[in-house]
């Protein structure tokens, strides 16, 4: 008996041992397939700004056509179509939702993704409907994230994809992104989540509950993240022409013919890295915005102008950024994520310059170039300088504010990143 139960023993131990080594080939075979973000936005609790005074701008993430929801209103019995961007293609697409700043569980009654026509129209052709764990609707417990199953869905690069849903119960003070930059479609009462067009659609220009979409695509492909504030967010890019910086460099690789290299913008415009800001602390939000995006090998950080930036009312110093940026660079290596740093950009005449601010801003640009803690850098500091006083931006790049950059200084940034970095 005990000679049998041995054999047994070795029999069983041989099957699995057989069985985990199929799947380790399986799972490193050439020519295997893996999901990576195409396009992603990252969650930010709502914020419901002041109203400006008199005859002031409002900032690119209020502007909104006249009528539409504000930052933050709750939504019920509405379907809500959102656009965008993609960077790389791919044969099967999925969904990622997010409840993260949820109250309360949010119920998703339906949701489908289709080509993009024009404004709030889709190609109809092209209309799939997304289910989750094979079911037509979900339910997403408050903080948490849900992903939808995967559809096939020929996704074109940089295309745009509509990704429209359709909330029969009160959804709560929504899960946004402020500065979507692309028109968000909202219906009037009504489940209108199939039809080629919202018709009489309120507009906005934020992303509700929707954090990233996925495509199936080749084991060699990877995902760049560009991580930072308003400047990467594209803030003051023009609406609907994907002109941040980001997307600007996903246009360059694929007209470099990089198949292989999607990019995922993951800058929230008024964020910070030490101090909750809009949005939480680039440090807290690394893990749900970094490190678990899919298919993610790069890494590009520009942030620290808002930390100095606002110092007169909460200071930090140069070596508390360079500390913070050490921190970020290190939890990439962890996760075999290489890491650009890029220096920031000149910002005399903004509203909270200061001589002392800019002394810190220098400083820590020179650590980024030079102190080798970055895998590569890129100086987007010397591709938008006034040649005649470095300390601000270039006239024709300044939008209105001596801080955020046009469409042609965010053209700048992107032509400034040496492509040969990421091979």
């Amino acid at each position: 008996m005990k000679l049998q139960r041995l054999i047994l023993q070795r029999i069983i131990l041989g099957s699995i041992a057989l069985s985990l080594g199929h799947l380790a080939w399986a799972q490193s075979a050439p020519g295997g397939e893996h999901w990576v973000a195409t396009w992603a936005a990252s969650p930010q609790q709502p914020r419901v700004a002041p109203a400006p005074a008199a005859g002031a701008a409002q900032p690119a993430s209020a502007l909104a056509a006249p009528g539409a929801p504000r930052p933050g209103q709750h939504f019920e019995n509405q379907t809500i179509r959102m656009i965008v961007r993609t960077s790389i293609g791919g044969r099967r697409v999925r969904v990622q939702f997010s409840n993260a700043f949820g109250a309360a569980p949010l119920v998703l009654g339906a949701a489908h993704i289709a080509a993009r026509a024009k404004e709030s129209e889709i190609v109809p052709a092209t209309d799939r409907a997304l289910t989750f764990s094979g079911k037509p609707s979900a339910t997403i417990p408050a903080g948490a994230q849900i992903v939808s199953d995967a559809v096939d869905l020929d996704v074109t690069p940089l295309g745009d994809l509509a990704v429209s849903v359709f909330f029969p119960s009160d959804t709560g003070t929504p899960t946004t992104h402020a500065t979507g930059l692309h028109s968000t479609y909202i219906s009037k009462e009504g489940n209108f989540i199939a039809q080629p067009a919202l018709a009489d659609a309120a507009t906005t220009q934020s992303w509700y509950f929707l954090s990233s979409v996925d495509v199936l695509a080749p084991a060699a492909t990877g995902l760049i993240v560009a991580y930072g504030d308003s400047i990467t967010d594209g803030a003051t890019s023009t609406v609907d022409t994907d002109h941040s910086w980001p997307s600007l460099l996903a246009a360059r690789l694929v007209k470099a013919g990089t198949a292989n290299l999607a990019v995922a913008n993951q800058g929230i415009s008024g964020n910070r890295i030490l101090r909750d800001g809009t949005g939480v602390n680039a440090l807290a939000r690394f893990d749900r915005d970094v490190l678990s995006q899919e298919g993610v090998k790069w890494l590009m950080i520009l942030e620290g102008i808002n930390d100095i930036g606002q110092g007169t009312r909460d200071p930090v110093t140069a070596d508390e950024l360079i500390a913070a940026q050490r921190q970020l660079i290190e939890r990439a290596h962890m996760h075999g994520i290489k890491v650009i740093g890029c220096t920031l950009t000149p910002y005399k005449g903004a509203a909270y310059y200061s001589d002392e601010g800019e002394a810190k801003r220098v400083a820590l640009n020179n650590w980024i170039l030079t102190s080798g803690a970055y895998d590569a850098t890129v100086d987007f500091d010397a591709a938008t300088k006034d040649p005649n006083d470095p300390k601000q931006i270039r006239p024709d790049f300044n939008i209105r504010d001596h801080l955020h950059p046009n469409d042609a200084g965010y053209q700048a940034m992107a032509d400034a990143i040496n492509l040969s970095i990421f091979k």
